[in-house]
């Protein structure tokens, strides 16, 4: 997935759409609000790039920012490290880092021992898009789903916590636009 060969078809988006695509980031993320123009600003070039499996690339002035499958608008990281606050976040402890980097989902037991952390109550719903931070560690590592709520993984504490997404190093943080 994200390869150059998986690239379908390119094109530029009309500023209506892009009006569009900036109500739905905010509505998604709703601390996205005060950046939104920032991230998406009224002259910028936006690109489409459609790819394999009904993934769709949007590129903002040349730098892929977030990507949509089937309805959902899912952050790239390079746009998580531009705006770390406005998105949820879950913390693995240091054990868990080389198989985040690997792209392997994220057991329970590395997001609720010392040294990881999750949102404090409510917390979470399952399917809760999340950023994964790392232990003494200031950048994220990826972007996951939640496979159940955190107050599930709390009290359950065993198997899968988060599913994997885009994690750094993988073929989409490699992309290039040219």
């Amino acid at each position: 997935m994200f390869r150059k060969e998986d690239v379908h078809s390119r094109s530029n988006v009309k500023s209506s759409v892009q009006r569009t695509l900036k109500t739905k980031l905010v509505s998604q993320f709703p601390k996205l609000e005060e950046v939104i123009d920032e991230l998406v600003p009224k002259k910028s070039h936006v690109e489409l790039i459609k790819c394999e499996d009904k993934i769709q690339l949007y590129a903002v002035d040349g730098e892929v920012c977030f990507f949509q499958k089937f309805d959902e608008l899912i952050p790239t990281l390079k746009l998580v490290h531009k705006f770390p606050e406005a998105f949820p976040t879950v913390q693995v402890d240091r054990g868990a880092i080389k198989f985040v980097l690997s792209g392997a989902n994220i057991m329970c037991p590395g997001l609720t021992s010392p040294g990881a952390q999750l949102p404090e109550a409510p917390g979470l719903e399952k399917d809760a898009l999340v950023i994964v931070k790392a232990e003494n560690k200031e950048s994220a590592l990826a972007v996951g789903r939640l496979l159940m709520s955190t107050e599930d993984i709390k009290s359950i504490n065993k198997g899968h916590g988060v599913e994997m997404i885009h994690h750094l190093g993988d073929p989409l943080w490699t992309f290039s636009v040219e």
